[in-house]
């Protein structure tokens, strides 16, 4: 297809954030985040409130600061993906959606703690950081590609050149 016939017929390029936001993959992601969220939520509330009772003191400062790191992580990822199902079903614009990111960052932001401390975790905590942390880089990964690819282009004036030649073509040219 060669740019007048795009023109003529206005067919605009697919954006990847507006094609992945209403398909089954994101509506997968989402279940999963909120799941992961909930999750997260009961165990800390819980068996996780339970189990940091009985750590050793230095370790229980150390589950405070990544349960704290977690749960922040976590609403970031909700934050995010509330946005994009909200885009995807109509209720904000891509527009107010990236004015709202821009509140709430994901960041990328690493563990400063030492293996030994890590390795002192209760294991359902370091399983969730675990799951709370490839979930993170899968959104931040979706994030860039949909970043990448822009705003929608907007939609360029007809060609009056274009319109000249195809009038011409149909006029002169071969009867079909």
């Amino acid at each position: 297809m060669n740019e007048p016939d795009v023109i003529q017929l206005g067919v605009d390029p697919v954006q990847f954030g507006q094609s992945f936001v209403g398909s089954d993959a994101f509506r997968a992601l989402f279940q999963e985040g909120m799941e992961l969220i909930e999750e997260t939520a009961a165990y800390l509330d819980g068996p996780g409130r339970e189990e940091s009772r009985h750590l050793e003191r230095q370790t229980s400062l150390v589950y405070a600061s990544e349960s704290m790191r977690l749960t922040t992580r976590l609403m970031q990822i909700a934050s995010w993906l509330l946005l994009q199902r909200a885009v995807a079903e109509g209720e904000i614009s891509p527009d107010q959606a990236q004015n709202e990111k821009n509140r709430v960052r994901l960041n990328s932001s690493d563990t400063k703690t030492s293996i030994e401390d890590y390795e002192a975790l209760p294991e359902r905590l370091r399983d969730l950081m675990g799951l709370a942390t490839r979930l993170h880089a899968r959104i931040l990964h979706l994030e860039r590609l949909m970043s990448e690819a822009g705003p929608a282009p907007r939609q360029a004036p007809p060609n009056p050149i274009a319109a000249q030649l195809g009038m011409l073509q149909k006029a002169f040219g071969p009867t079909e």
